[in-house]
């Protein structure tokens, strides 16, 4: 599971707990476990939003699982982590000094990132 999904109600920041899926051919609302992977079709529920889901008029709310525990951060998430921690912590190289003037190179000049071509002036 991944602690950054949330939950896709409009404002709501709770992490997500549950994945909501809509079977259109059998006027269904399959409510479940949170899916290893978030889908396009889908939407990614909070344990409130989860428990007071309703259908609408004709439809059927199919529930595999009535308890969502919280989400435990998963062992990439914790990699993913420590990476960004020993890449924070490494010392930065100094950049080499910029040059007191501009570069001259066979027809050409370099400030910087930028470079201006000299062209010949035939009309």
């Amino acid at each position: 599971m991944n602690l950054s999904r949330k939950c896709s109600k409009t404002a709501c920041r709770q992490p997500a707990v549950a994945t909501l899926t809509y079977v259109y051919s059998d006027r269904a609302a399959v409510l479940g476990p949170l899916a290893t992977y978030a889908e396009p079709h889908t939407y990614d529920l909070c344990a409130e939003h989860a428990t007071r889901l309703t259908a609408p008029r004709g439809w059927d709310v199919v529930r595999l699982t009535t308890d969502y525990p919280e989400p435990q951060p998963s062992t990439d998430d914790l990699l993913a982590l420590a990476d960004a921690v020993r890449e924070a912590g490494r010392p930065r190289q100094q950049a080499a000094p910029a040059e007191a003037g501009p570069a001259v190179v066979a027809g050409e000049v370099r400030r910087g990132h930028l470079r201006v071509l000299r062209g010949s002036a035939e009309g």
